[in-house]
């Protein structure tokens, strides 16, 4: 019970701001024709902030099954990088259907804050982390799909922003505790400022330059800076 507290506790803050976000999501899929159900149901369900925004795009422009799947497989993909990542901090409890199971809940917010743990965790420790994340949005998106028209959407668009100050929340003070962290997290968003604007690179999707930042600042801080191993 103290480990499921201790995360239940740590994810108090992506809860909130998982809260804010999805209202905006929740007014996007009502607008676009869907019941407020099937909103409610699509959050339940993925729990993926871009992928849901990009899947009610396809869903309006009445695309096919096979787009749908390739642009969830590119926008998601770097979740499995991270979940690689992330096999390296649980402990034993974590056998491959468990594994299989969390991986649903398994968001780049959640992410960050699982894999800056010191020690390596268990079940409850996770189980408490993404319950407050998963009923936020999930009550976003309900909040959201509720008030429909009625919130201005200058307000909505606002609201989106709150994802992005809540991430950097979050690895800001692990660059303040760490120069080799802060090195590697500016390599990254150097290649991905060159990927947006520079020519040729700016052609590759968003979900590939994210995951292609990720794997090669992966790799450079590895080569440069590598980990050494702690006994258990």
């Amino acid at each position: 019970m103290k480990e499921f507290k201790r995360g239940l506790a740590d994810g108090i803050p992506i809860g909130l701001g998982y809260l804010s976000v999805s209202v905006t999501f929740g007014i996007m899929a009502v607008n676009s024709g869907l019941p407020i159900w099937q909103a409610v149901l699509i959050s339940m369900t993925n729990l993926t902030s871009a992928g849901q925004f990009a899947g009610i795009t396809v869903m309006l422009s009445a695309g096919t099954l096979i787009e749908m799947t390739l642009t969830q497989l590119v926008i998601n993909s770097r979740y499995a990088l991270m979940s690689l990542s992330l096999t390296q901090k649980v402990n034993q409890e974590f056998t491959t259907p468990v594994r299989m199971i969390f991986a649903t809940f398994h968001t780049d917010e959640i992410y960050a804050v699982a894999v800056g743990q010191e020690e390596k965790y268990g079940i409850k420790y996770f189980l408490g982390l993404i319950t407050l994340p998963y009923v936020g949005w999930t009550l976003g998106t309900l909040l959201g799909a509720m008030l429909g028209a009625f919130l201005p959407s200058i307000l909505a668009n606002a609201l989106s922003v709150a994802l992005y100050g809540m991430f950097i929340a979050i690895v800001v003070p692990q660059m303040k505790k760490s120069v080799k962290v802060t090195i590697i997290v500016l390599l990254a968003v150097a290649m991905k400022f060159a990927m947006t604007y520079a020519p040729g690179l700016n052609r590759i999707s968003e979900g590939f330059a994210i995951i292609i930042c990720s794997v090669v600042a992966s790799i450079i801080g590895a080569a440069f800076f590598p980990m050494k191993e702690v006994e258990t």
